[in-house]
């Protein structure tokens, strides 16, 4: 077999559940197979209206807001992840991929102890249960892409099965929210994060080359005053 030990080996993508108090990985989960396509969705929180409340407009948003934003954007990811038994025939799956589906199922799901814990509460006459928190998962995709997320969408589609009925194949839909300073308190680790995956983005945005305005057949910046 010819080999090519100069070819780098591929990154994958990832998820890695991360101690908020401590900030060491708990578990780091690497997908099998990289997604081919991702879907990205990003919302502006304006502080105005979209509408024109102009003259002549029907909007009725506050002229002084429209260009502000009350934070950041509001993003979300979706993806498509394929797991397959059947292409790691050399490490034993007797129970097919039912802990790869089970890792990722519990990034939504309380933990028995958890649940065990509110019900204690529950019967010890406890007003108010405060709701159960899930631990800080970060998504990665290569170094330039690590932000804190919150699954939001988790559609599973097991294709193949073995002799016992355990799943060897699966693909799963993936939603996810980024968590920006917005949603999470004030000093919480992933609040940081966030800010570390903007200054990224702002990175990103000043190695990016500009034009001119020839090129958008503008003959110069007269136009753009409003005196052209």
């Amino acid at each position: 077999m010819t080999r090519y030990p100069d070819i780098p080996k591929p990154i994958r993508a990832g998820l890695v559940v991360v101690d908020p108090d401590r900030g060491t990985p708990q578990r780091v989960i690497v997908l099998q197979f990289n997604p081919d396509t991702l879907e990205r969705s990003i919302a502006p929180q304006s502080a105005g209206d979209s509408g024109d409340a102009g003259a002549g407009g029907t909007g009725s948003g506050d002229r002084n807001e429209a260009l502000r934003l009350k934070g950041p954007a509001q993003e979300t990811w979706k993806f498509t992840a394929e797991i397959d038994a059947t292409d790691q025939l050399e490490i034993a799956a007797p129970d097919g991929i039912h802990p790869q589906l089970a890792v990722l199922e519990m990034l939504v799901q309380p933990t028995t102890a958890q649940l065990r814990a509110a019900t204690r509460l529950t019967q010890q006459g406890s007003i108010e249960i405060s709701p159960i928190e899930t631990p800080l998962t970060l998504f990665t995709w290569g170094s330039k892409r690590v932000m804190p997320v919150r699954l939001t969408e988790l559609s599973v589609n097991e294709s193949a099965f073995d002799v016992n009925l355990n799943p060897i194949r699966a693909s799963l839909s993936v939603g996810m929210k980024i968590l920006t300073v917005s949603d999470l308190p004030a000093g919480h680790r992933g609040a940081d994060l966030y800010l570390a995956h903007l200054a990224q983005k702002e990175r990103l945005a000043a190695a990016a080359r500009g034009g001119g305005l020839g090129a958008l057949g503008l003959g110069g910046a007269g136009l753009l005053t409003g005196r052209g």
